[in-house]
């Protein structure tokens, strides 16, 4: 079966951004165990990479699967592509895919505004809810920890109350053995100090974000 044009451009966009040197399988927690050295590659080309790629190419990723999506979240979150705050908040909404929810939650977080906040607020008030699912709910946690304590509000504080939807989202079914939520806000703290190496990299960074 041959290739429509728009298939064709995507694979084309996957060999440029998404694959090389497994870029997609990097992007998370194994980014804090790469040496002095690699960090600095890996920065490097990140920012570069963010600085060529176009809206509408990031669109297309977005479309894509959880590599391809995952990647271009955080291509946005590097650039400061604030234009695409509702769109992340609507794919990390839905949930379609596992793996890329994560990259979302950093991209909002580096954003860093009320905006933001109220669309990771929007996700825990649904899928916390949802002791059944375990999705991306510890990284919109640590983001909104992140948030609160850069904007100075107190949206965490209902979710973590003694028998709020935190608590009860643990208590399960299934049951859940995880770590204090300082941990989760501290872990997205550091992807965000990483996205921000990165940018430094990146010509058409947007200055207002960070």
């Amino acid at each position: 079966m041959r290739q429509t044009a728009e298939e064709a451009e995507l694979f084309r966009l996957i060999r440029r951004y998404v694959t090389p040197g497994r870029r997609y399988l990097k992007l998370g927690g194994a980014l804090l165990y790469l040496s002095r050295r690699d960090r600095a590659k890996f920065t490097r080309k990140l920012g570069k990479d963010a600085g060529k790629i176009t809206p509408r190419e990031l669109r297309l990723l977005l479309d894509g699967g959880w590599r391809e999506s995952g990647t271009a979240a955080w291509l946005i979150a590097v650039a400061g592509r604030t234009e695409f705050r509702e769109r992340l908040g609507e794919v990390l909404l839905a949930s379609k895919g596992p793996y890329a929810g994560q990259a979302y939650c950093v991209a909002l977080a580096t954003f860093g505004t009320a905006a933001d906040a109220d669309l990771l607020v929007a996700y825990l008030d649904h899928y916390l809810r949802r002791p059944d699912l375990d999705y991306d709910q510890t990284g919109a946690l640590g983001s909104l920890l992140l948030l609160d304590a850069k904007l100075g509000t107190d949206h965490a504080a209902r979710f973590l109350a003694p028998d709020g939807l935190w608590q009860r989202w643990i208590a399960g079914p299934p049951a859940r053995d995880l770590d204090y939520p300082a941990e989760y806000r501290e872990f997205i703290g550091k992807l965000c100090v990483f996205a921000d190496e990165s940018a430094k990299h990146c010509p058409t960074r947007r200055h207002d974000v960070m």
